[in-house]
């Protein structure tokens, strides 16, 4: 009776020994953040396209100079701040690649590369739409890339940790958000302290994770699906 009514365990309808990267249980309420998510986005870079300068919700927090952040806290902010680079970013997304793949999960190990990747991707491209600066014209800000890709990764995790522990909507919505809010203010602090961007430039980021992550769980959930009904 479970079946016909399509209350089958989630690995049953996705696939033995590939369970979905986006649990059932959370795809409602990700999609309702992801939609405010996008509102989020759009609005705050209506508001500061070509701007070069604070806005007034930047001015709620205490902005830092290039000199104001002193020791330890600097070299901490460095260490952070090196893991939204290139080759920061490399190592942990490796990482994450190969824990996945000792844990015989290879839609996960997609699932990570391509989230994260098109969130890099899209906050890219929305920095030159948006066209805002810091320190110079050629200092595109919004959103913040390193906000977007630590937020995108954690995600991302949190979301495979959700499905392998079997959470329901509402705990496992909150570990989620707290994964994601969690490294969206921790590189976010980075980013502000080392005046590398805006408040609203890491708000933007962050927001822009919220968006692409699940739908790219999605994406690769339906595409696997297809996959696999195309084969038998």
């Amino acid at each position: 009776m479970n079946r016909l009514a399509g209350a089958e365990p989630e690995v049953e309808r996705r696939g033995r020994g590939a369970p979905a990267v986006l649990p059932a249980a959370l795809r409602t309420w990700l999609g309702v953040i992801a939609a405010v998510a996008v509102l989020v986005v759009v609005a705050v870079g209506v508001m500061y396209a070509g701007h070069s300068a604070s806005g007034t919700v930047d001015r709620w927090f205490v902005l830092p100079t290039d000199d104001s952040v002193g020791q330890p806290w600097r070299d901490v902010a460095l260490t952070i701040d090196f893991l939204g680079e290139p080759a920061g970013s490399a190592l942990l997304v490796a990482a994450a690649v190969a824990g996945c793949l000792l844990l015989r999960r290879p839609r996960a190990a997609v699932f990570v590369v391509a989230a994260v990747g098109i969130t890099v991707v899209l906050a890219t491209l929305g920095k030159h739409l948006v066209g805002r600066t810091i320190h110079g014209p050629d200092n595109l800000s919004y959103p913040s890339g390193h906000t977007a890709f630590f937020t995108a990764l954690a995600l991302a995790l949190a979301l495979l940790v959700v499905g392998r522990l079997g959470l329901g909507g509402a705990a496992g919505t909150l570990l989620v958000l707290a994964s994601a809010t969690l490294a969206g203010a921790v590189m976010g602090w980075a980013q502000v302290a080392l005046s590398a961007h805006y408040p609203t430039d890491v708000l933007g980021g962050w927001c822009t994770a919220l968006v692409v992550v699940p739908a790219t769980a999605w994406a690769v959930d339906r595409v696997a699906e297809d996959e696999r009904w195309q084969r038998r």
